[in-house]
């Protein structure tokens, strides 16, 4: 999976998370508005945590590893036809790899759009440095207020509200407004013009709602939500939330002050004073007095009613949805961790238990344990872009060139690149070349597959998933076939006279069952096609059409094909295959069998 689809499935999740919070919010809005404030910080924090990190958190601890003893596992494939293998056209082995070209245009859409996000990052991360360091500044140059009204009134405050240690109290010549500064020792700046302007019952009331800030820890939790904001600056959901949170923790500060016993007149006035004539903190995380809206927040001050306390049953809603928020993943990653088994040398397969069988190729049935290759060399290969190749020999040798680990796999399962899902990025990036050597009378796959295994540590599971596939179909309700497929008449006494051969938007087949023909359309389609024409035997057809995007497994070929290779005029592949052979690709959906790669290393070079 991409980088950008893990960051858009991580932003879908959170913003569905906010949304319910935001609906939930709605059930407390009779409530104190600590409350609110902390479920509109949570809704922030999920940005900060990927239910997938905590999934992989419980897979982790949910890890079961299998018994060291001997094991020996049946792999079982079930493939239309045993007869032919995986085409290599289908895979794209014989030609320059086909989806190097679509891997690096997704590799530079994914660059360009990591180097915006970070760009953005960088700035607003820049922006509130250069503001602390500007508050940071103030804070050192004010100086320290030890004794009068303000510290005594402040020190009775602290009592009041179950302090056990000090708030240090400093004035400054700026006209910053009243606020708290820092967040592991924080420090009530006060301008030192607000003994001209405000009487000490007016002070009083500024200083319980800086206390109140203190004591809620504002500063922190408006320093999580900057973090949230230059990370996910793209998104207008976050700072939605931040709006909301700020208006919250000013009005959870509001109802603190008041239920200290302080008359709503006196507070709401000195809050208006101080707007006209203090300036407004730079930084959100430096808790002032003047914060949210300020004519709602005076008309609640004048009007509102003491908030109703959160009940017993509201508090456990509360703990329940905040435990089951980080419990479920954990949970669910516990529950589907895979069985990870000690590597030891007589283990020679993975067991593949598939549901659906008929959706793949046929493989025999392998009851005992994988023949092995005698010798083995894989060696990491550098070049690059380039043809990859497998090829085997006669005396069981096995030869793959600039091949990577998914074509290996796609070729040892006989699978299209489709049914291969899963594995770290570098099964398509890093690529290899593998010099082997076996017993000639051995199934050059099956020994592939136990390579997997040793050297690559291959861990594999079947999964069945409802996607959209192709059903070949009669095309015509007599069931007349077209006029290029026939009964094969082609004599196999040279293997080179059977078989199929691809070419760009050509297909020549001798002596080929329609199964073989679904399996080939596969790999040319990128997606399953199954024969459902009831049609048995061999037959003999040529096909032609256009490559375009319909056959990703020629388009891109198709793109650097010389001029006059390809007639643009020709039909499209599902044309061509109504026309010429009298079949339909009928589009359905239904259930594919997918082989995931759960685990894989780098193979030690040799």
């Amino acid at each position: 999976m991409t980088p950008l689809r893990l960051l858009s499935d991580h932003l879908l999740q959170s913003t569905v998370c906010a949304l319910v919070i935001a609906l939930g919010t709605l059930a407390f809005r009779r409530d104190r508005a600590a409350v609110r404030h902390a479920m509109w910080l949570a809704a922030s924090v999920k940005f900060l945590i990927p239910f997938a990190a905590l999934v992989a958190l419980g897979g982790a601890l949910g890890v079961r590893t299998a018994a060291t003893a001997p094991v020996r596992r049946e792999i079982t494939l079930v493939l239309n036809d045993t007869r032919l293998g995986l085409p290599r056209a289908g895979l794209g082995l014989d030609d320059p790899s086909l989806q190097d070209a679509s891997a690096d245009a997704m590799s530079t859409t994914t660059w360009a759009a990591l180097a915006i996000w970070f760009a953005g990052t960088l700035t607003l991360a820049t922006s509130s440095i250069v503001r602390w360091r500007r508050v940071g500044a103030i804070a050192r140059a004010s100086a320290p207020i030890d004794d009068g009204p303000a510290v005594a009134a402040l020190r009775a405050i602290e009592r009041a509200d179950g302090h056990t240690t000090t708030i240090d109290l400093r004035y400054s010549d700026t006209t910053i407004e009243p606020g708290v500064f820092g967040i592991r020792r924080p420090i009530l700046i006060l301008p030192k013009s607000i003994v001209d302007h405000f009487a000490d019952d007016h002070i009083a009331t500024i200083l319980a709602h800086e206390v109140a800030h203190v004591r809620r820890r504002d500063n922190l939790a408006a320093a999580v939500q900057m973090a949230v904001e230059a990370l996910f600056w793209f998104h207008p959901l976050v700072w939605w939330l931040g709006a909301r949170q700020i208006e919250e923790r000013e009005r959870a500060c509001d109802e603190a002050v008041l239920q200290s016993g302080s008359e709503p007149e006196l507070y709401a006035a000195t809050i208006l004073k101080a707007c006209r004539i203090y300036v407004e903190s730079p930084l959100a995380c430096v808790a002032g007095v003047t914060g949210s809206n300020l004519a709602r927040r005076i008309e609640r001050i004048m009007t509102s009613r003491a908030p109703r306390r959160l009940s017993r049953a509201r508090k456990a809603v509360l703990a329940l949805a905040a435990i089951g928020a980080v419990a479920a993943p954990i949970s669910l990653g516990a529950i589907t961790a895979p069985v990870r088994y000690v590597q030891r040398e007589d283990v020679r397969t993975v067991a593949l238990r598939v549901s659906r069988p008929q959706l793949l190729q046929v493989t025999p049935q392998q009851s005992g344990p994988l023949p092995q290759f005698e010798v083995a060399s894989i060696k990491p290969n550098t070049s690059g872009k380039g043809p990859v190749r497998i090829q085997t020999s006669p005396g069981g040798r096995f030869t793959a060139i600039n091949v990577t680990l998914k074509n290996l796999v796609q070729f040892a399962y006989k699978l299209q690149s489709f049914q291969v899902s899963g594995g770290p990025d570098w099964i398509t990036s890093d690529r290899f070349d593998i010099v082997a050597k076996g017993d000639e009378s051995s199934d050059v796959t099956l020994m592939v597959r136990a390579l997997l295994l040793e050297r690559f540590a291959l861990g594999t599971r079947s999964e069945s998933r409802e996607q959209p596939l192709y059903a070949l179909v009669l095309s015509r309700p007599d069931g007349r076939l077209g006029t290029d497929l026939h009964r094969s008449t082609t004599r196999c006494d040279d293997a080179k006279n059977c078989g199929i051969r691809l070419g760009l938007g050509t297909m020549n087949m001798a002596s080929v069952s329609i199964a073989q023909l679904a399996t080939n359309l596969s790999g040319l389609l990128d997606r399953s096609v199954i024969d459902r024409t009831g049609l048995d035997g061999e037959f003999d057809a040529t096909l032609k059409w256009t490559p375009d995007q319909s056959t990703p497994g020629l388009a891109l070929k198709a793109g650097f094909a010389p001029a006059g290779a390809i007639d643009p005029n020709g039909p499209s592949i599902f044309t061509a295959v109504q026309e010429q052979l009298g079949l339909k690709l009928d589009a359905q959906k239904g259930p594919v069998v997918m082989l995931v790669i759960d685990h894989a290393e780098h193979p030690a070079n040799n």
